[in-house]
């Protein structure tokens, strides 16, 4: 079956949350292409999207990605800069795995015309999604809030140092989201018993940084999880309902004082 390119549900409140990293759909042509320690796609945001079941309750809007990120990662700017100067990364079109392994047989590569192609089928419609609703909530609430939702390994060390916190916020060092309101968000995190960092090794990907303009009334921010909190041991990537449990309410704490705070500093505006 072919995986969409997207899946979009319109909710009520002036929250999109959205999900470019779960998605595990790779074509044919690519697949039989990978190297074969890719083909368990182990970099994939395994399950985050069902972390959020929350999310129609509080009325938010949801953009879940349908393709894997090994076929064009959709956190990557189009002209696949590098969002971290100095430090090792992960392309627009992946040629590694995050632990620096070789993502294609030899040979296999794909050629600048097919890199081009990808962008066009996948990167650029989940975009135009992203973007139409941003500005369908503001026309409608005068305002808009985007959250992008990612985990990853607790450790990855070609990509940082020792063990990643539990949660990591993310605004762009300040500039995607009114500072009062990442400040309330960030606190709910800390009191929440788990490790938290704002603006640590994952200050927030293209999404947070494009889309995030507060003097536009766009305020993004970027929530990135250590897969620890979520998934079980073992080699099957699975979540594990003890730790859902508790990691639930916390994600969802922070959704609505995200959405509480943001109203109150408009409601005052």
């Amino acid at each position: 079956m072919t995986a969409p390119v997207f899946t979009f549900r319109q909710g009520t409140a002036p929250l999109l949350i959205s999900f470019p990293h779960v998605g595990i759909g790779v074509p044919e042509d690519i697949a039989s292409r990978l190297a074969p320690e890719a083909h368990g796609l182990v970099d994939t945001d395994w399950h985050v999207d069902a972390l959020y079941d929350f999310a129609d309750s509080v009325g938010a809007s949801t953009l879940v990605a349908g393709h894997s990120r090994y076929v064009v990662d959709l956190n990557r700017p189009a002209d696949d800069a590098n969002l971290y100067p100095g430090q090792a990364g992960t392309g627009l079109i992946p040629d590694r795995l995050f632990d620096g392994a070789p993502l294609y047989l030899a040979g296999q590569e794909p050629t600048d015309a097919e890199k081009a192609d990808r962008v066009a089928a996948y990167w650029v419609p989940y975009h135009a999604r992203l973007a139409a609703e941003l500005e369908r909530l503001k026309a409608r609430h005068g305002y808009a809030l985007l959250w992008d939702a990612h985990s990853i390994a607790a450790e990855v060390p070609r990509l940082f140092d020792g063990r990643l916190p539990d949660l990591n916020l993310g605004s762009n060092a300040g500039a995607s989201c009114d500072a009062g309101v990442t400040e309330a968000v960030f606190q709910v995190a800390a009191a929440s018993g788990y490790s938290a960092v704002l603006n640590g090794r994952f200050k927030g990907g293209h999404i947070t940084r494009h889309y995030g303009r507060p003097a536009e009334h766009v305020h993004a921010l970027q929530l990135e999880l250590s897969q620890d909190t979520h998934l079980a041991p073992g080699l099957v990537p699975a979540l594990d309902p003890v730790r859902c449990g508790r990691l639930r309410p916390v994600l969802r704490a922070m959704i609505e004082t995200f959405l509480s705070t943001a109203g109150r500093h408009y409601a005052a505006a």
